[in-house]
């Protein structure tokens, strides 16, 4: 066993899970199936681990102690139920699936040090697709990956050898996982022919070992593949030739992987073509392709992330949050069934602190899905620690008013995608704490209802230590993270200041005269973006009249997004008494002191964590904390030079 590589799937790491010796070693599995197959072998790898021998498998239950697998028609697909009782322990699902999930919430639970009554639990899923999106490409690179190496490819192929992809699927499987799309959404040339011969044998394998957990493969796709494939004089999805050849190349997909989930598609965005080169709109691009899979039971998920990349800082008018709006909105109820629109839980670019995106609840004829980050791109890289589930708790729980009052993101969404944060390194995901990003985000889309405390200690008993002082530690420094982390970072929601590209470090103008559309417009007397309907770029008005008065009015405007949605001055006074360029010194100054307090309470642990977990997260607790300085002390410096207005506590700032 070597706890970086297993994560929460560390069985017996510490003792825990003695007691389960008794029903784990008689197995009565009363149903079949493949996905039964694996919910079989994780119970045989626990007992192993446990006890260095295979479990006996028998065909009825015996009294003095066993484990019972059966499906229970009763539960809902993907639901389970767990019963512990003296004689045995019974997981039923209402189909294969939910019988594998049954067996890893008990063995994670277990391991995690939960008593057994606490582990008669009854569960389904809240969300019928919930996806992980791997941008991963094919010469073994990871866009925004900060754990090593593509564990798909490389050297422009698939991996001839499955045993990491199919330790992949268990991790993902063990916390409700159904879907993996395994290619970047930016499609270069070599992974735009993945779904020719050329390539779909090897994918095939891959598409197998995931399906023996349950989860459904899709494929990025370049929607000028008929041109860069077969030489099509166009791409247009109303032209017969177009919409032939997609239907072929989905024929054929099927023949080789017949649960194959669909396709993912960027369009129209960041300079990837799409339907707009012919003067046709997202939902004509989009229903083309599901018209295409529809026979074989596919999906689309089409990404709502289109906007003009090419805008002018110089205009303030325009405004790159309201793009996915603006470009969707109009197209609502004018989507196939078997399209899904993946909207980014912010309009802007996963910030540490964004706007709920006003296009949730504005579709309310389309199937959407909320797109998440779970790679920390602008949230620290897997170096500084940043726990990223209240975020994502916050947008799935806002009231988009759209319906009245009530109407949660959560309720106005069939899903989640989240983009990985895994590699090739031993830990999977670089730093071993980023395993809590990763773990929560599949239970948080299982049940949004779980709060991030519950979800944290979970992670934490099961993947690091179920020792109660230090894991309430680890609980502790998890859910402060986000915040010591926006401190040090960018202030009440102005967002971006990072170094162009890389995304890791300071650089406070790095895109504020680019053509990216990212401006925190800060002067001699103030800085923001004035988003309002009054004064500014009216993206306001793009939510429901009453988060639409909320954000245009600045005495009711959250404060955490103040800058977000006005252009203030520096002498504007805070609801905490402090003025805005104060808060900023104050912030940022406090934000270093507690990254410093995150590495002095993770050394206080070190004789109480596995070395290995310990040594590969202090180094990175380190570089935070330098980190942390460099933003203090840049952003500190710059907005005195904008402002000159003195830091009240005498504070050393680089003049």
């Amino acid at each position: 066993m070597d706890i970086l590589y297993d994560c929460w799937l560390a069985y017996g790491k510490d003792g825990s899970m003695k007691w389960t010796e008794k029903y784990l070693r008689k197995l009565c599995i009363l149903c079949s199936g493949r996905v039964i197959g694996s919910a079989a072998k994780e119970l045989e790898t626990a007992y192993r681990r446990l006890a260095g021998k295979d479990p006996e498998r028998i065909s009825e239950p015996f009294s003095g102690g066993c484990f019972i697998l059966r499906i229970n028609e009763g539960l809902c697909a993907g639901g389970y139920r767990i019963s512990v009782s003296d004689d045995s322990i019974v997981v039923e699902g209402g189909d294969e699936n939910g019988v594998l999930y049954g067996v890893f919430r008990f063995l994670v639970l277990a391991s995690g040090g939960y008593s057994p009554e606490s582990l008669n639990i009854t569960e389904k899923p809240f969300f019928s697709l919930r996806m992980i999106d791997q941008w991963d490409n094919a010469d073994g690179s990871v866009e925004r990956g900060y754990s090593g190496a593509s564990i798909f490819y490389e050297k422009d192929r698939p991996v001839s050898d499955m045993k990491r992809l199919t330790d992949y699927a268990r991790l993902l499987s063990s916390v409700g996982i159904n879907a993996i799309c395994i290619n970047n959404v930016n499609v270069h040339k070599t992974e735009t022919y993945f779904i020719t011969e050329k390539f779909l044998p090897d994918i095939a394998k891959i598409a197998d070992a995931f399906s023996d957990y349950g989860i459904k493969l899709y494929l990025s796709v370049n929607f000028a593949a008929p041109m860069e494939i077969d030489g099509l004089p166009t791409a247009d999805p109303l032209d017969e030739g177009v919409i032939n050849w997609w239907k072929c190349r989905a024929e054929n997909i099927y023949i080789h992987i017949p649960d194959f989930g669909g396709f993912l598609v960027k369009a129209d965005s960041e300079n990837r073509p799409g339907p707009y080169s012919y003067g046709r709109d997202h939902a004509e691009g989009a229903n083309m392709l599901a018209a295409a899979l529809k026979p074989f039971g596919g999906n689309v998920i089409w990404r709502c992330f289109v906007y003009n990349c090419h805008v002018d800082w110089r205009d303030r008018h325009t405004d790159r949050a309201m793009a996915a709006y603006s470009n969707f909105k109009p197209l609502d109820g004018k989507f196939a069934d078997n399209v899904y629109l993946q909207i980014k839980n912010g309009p802007m670019d996963f910030q540490i602190r964004e706007a709920v995106s006003p296009l949730f609840g504005a579709m309310s004829d389309t199937n959407c899905l909320c797109e998440f980050q779970i790679t920390q791109e602008y949230t620290g890289q897997q170096i500084d620690l940043c726990y990223l589930v209240p975020m994502w708790k916050e947008c799935l729980d806002f009231d988009t008013y759209h319906s009245g009052k009530g109407s949660l993101v959560s309720r106005n969404v069939l899903g989640a995608a989240g983009v990985s944060n895994v590699g090739s390194d031993l830990c999977w995901t670089g730093d071993p704490l980023a395993g809590a990003n990763l773990y929560g985000y599949g239970r948080l889309v299982f049940d949004p209802g779980l709060s991030a405390e519950q979800i944290a200690e979970e992670w934490v008993r099961a993947a690091v230590t179920a020792d109660n002082e230090a894991a309430g530690t680890i609980c502790r420094m998890l859910l402060s993270s986000r915040e010591i982390y926006e401190s040090y970072t960018s202030p009440l929601g102005v967002g971006w200041m990072v170094t162009p590209h890389y995304h890791y470090g300071v650089d406070v103008d790095g895109y504020e005269y680019s053509p990216w559309g990212t401006y925190h417009y800060s002067d001699r007397n103030g800085m923001g973006a004035d988003r309002t309907k009054a004064t500014g770029t009216g993206y306001t008005a793009q939510y429901a009249s009453h988060n639409e008065e909320m954000y245009e009015d600045l005495s009711t405007c959250p404060e955490e997004l103040l800058l977000f949605f006005h252009h203030l001055p520096y002498t504007y006074m805070l609801k905490s008494g402090k003025t805005l360029i104060q808060h900023i010194y104050d912030s940022h100054f406090e934000g270093s002191e507690k990254a410093e307090e995150l590495l002095l309470q993770w050394r206080s642990l070190k004789e109480k964590l596995p070395a290995e977990i310990y040594s590969e997260a202090e180094n990175r607790f380190e570089k935070q904390l330098l980190n942390s300085r460099q933003w203090r002390d840049v952003i500190n410096t710059y907005f005195f030079r904008k402002s000159g207005i003195d830091d009240i506590h005498g504070r050393k700032i680089f003049r």
